[in-house]
């Protein structure tokens, strides 16, 4: 498939990934950027026409949580879907046009082509740099704790898992059980038992205590875990209105 001349496969992932909320950036077997949709513009703030053409790799620069580039050519991503390989959903760090860090969660979906050429790859991404920054801190905080305390002091039971670090953000943005569970894809039942785990490795007995106490160390360790996992906490203001 030509995905340059044929404007109807344009114009259907137009109708499809335009209006989405999470960003989209679809490349071609050369990993040159084809479409780039508004939430894309909005999460890294380069616009449609400055990055169509591009390649993706010049754009990301991505690295893993060890430093490890993502973004490279050959694409190691393309390498595995073209292997016939599934390819999990990655966290990848980055920067937005203006260069600040960002941190974005990825999947990638492979679209064969109708001429047997290398599949498009589409990939759908989020920003999740706040649920990044409560991973940093909560284990600073831990670090912090057993070092200033005995070690009979009240540790944390187990490390966050990604979907709890994200339960636990938008609870502090104030959202519902309902509300958690629409943004999120999951069941009403799914968050209550998330936040059952929270939780335990919280050490507390309710959600007013676990907002708590995630403010409380993102306001001691914002400054500390800015270089780490890039920029500071949004404002609780701010955080809701990416959550609604």
């Amino acid at each position: 498939m030509e995905w340059g001349a044929d404007w109807r496969a344009r114009g259907l992932l137009s109708v499809l990934f335009a209006n989405t909320a999470d960003g989209v950036w679809i490349s071609d077997p050369e990993g040159r950027i084809l479409f780039w949709n508004r939430a894309a513009e909005t999460i890294l703030g380069y616009p449609a026409q400055q990055v169509t053409g591009q390649f993706c790799r010049d754009i990301f620069g991505g690295c893993d949580r060890n430093g490890n580039a993502i973004c490279g050519w050959p694409c190691p991503i393309r390498t595995l879907l073209e292997g016939g390989e599934l390819v999990q959903h990655f966290d990848m760090a980055t920067r937005t046009r203006t260069g600040t860090p960002v941190w974005l969660d990825v999947s990638c979906v492979s679209v064969s082509s109708e001429d047997g050429q290398s599949p498009i790859i589409a990939h759908l991404f989020r920003d999740v740099t706040a649920a990044r920054q409560i991973e940093v801190l909560v284990r600073q905080q831990l670090a912090q704790t057993r070092l200033a305390t005995s070690e009979e002091a009240p540790t944390l039971n187990g490390e966050l898992t990604q979907r709890e670090l994200q339960v636990v953000n938008l609870m502090r943005a104030g959202a519902t059980t309902m509300a958690i569970a629409e943004q999120l894809f999951i069941s009403r039942a799914t968050v209550r038992n998330h936040i059952q785990n929270i939780f335990t490795k919280l050490q507390v007995h309710t959600r007013l205590e676990a907002v708590a106490y995630v403010n409380q160390i993102a306001q001691r360790g914002s400054t500390t875990a800015r270089t780490e996992a890039g920029p500071k906490f949004l404002p609780m203001k701010a955080a809701a209105k990416k959550t609604g």
